[in-house]
């Protein structure tokens, strides 16, 4: 079986075999995470009641977020242009309701993973808190029809890096801003 087929496979089990209550949470999950809403209510949530520790968290999130976001969705995506599966592959209607842009790689994985990572490093338990909704998008993106496997891979690397980019990124500017 090669690459292609596991993913048609994977694709298509977890299309059928997530019950249909599980999929509904899964795309209310994604609703609230669609333009990056979930994130962005969390990072407000962080800064207000944080303190310095929750205002860093949210700065170092949404820096990271920002960054996937322009690496997967201005970069990526226009270059790969790969169509999304197929929609015979689905047995439900969410299919229809999917973007016509590139299916390579997942924005929104790559924004949930970049915003989760960068926040557990500056706040280890509100990132593990991240951590469930992060993955339920990502889960979402291919049960949903939107994403093929690799896609959600791509994005989540693509989130990771920018998380690890923008932690460096960070360290360096305030060292010179306070010295």
């Amino acid at each position: 079986m090669g690459l292609r087929d596991a993913e048609r496979s994977l694709t298509k089990k977890t299309a059928s075999g997530i019950p249909p209550r599980i999929g509904m949470v899964l795309s209310a999950v994604e609703e609230t995470a669609e333009s990056t809403k979930l994130w962005c209510g969390a990072a407000v949530a962080m800064a207000s009641l944080g303190g310095w520790r929750g205002r860093r968290a949210a700065v170092a999130g949404l820096t990271a977020l920002t960054l996937a976001q322009l690496v997967s969705n201005g970069l990526c995506k226009q270059v790969a242009g790969r169509p999304r599966p197929p929609k015979d592959w689905f047995p439900h209607d969410e299919v229809d309701d999917r973007p016509d842009s590139s299916s390579f790689p997942s924005g929104h994985t790559a924004a949930a993973v970049a915003f989760t990572a960068a926040v557990t490093h500056r706040w280890p338990a509100v990132g593990a808190a991240c951590a469930v909704p992060a993955a339920l998008v990502a889960v979402e993106r291919v049960q949903s029809g939107a994403h093929y496997p690799s896609d959600v891979a791509a994005g989540a690397a693509v989130g990771l890096t920018s998380a690890w980019v923008t932690r460096r990124s960070l360290r360096v500017v305030l060292r010179r801003w306070l010295f």
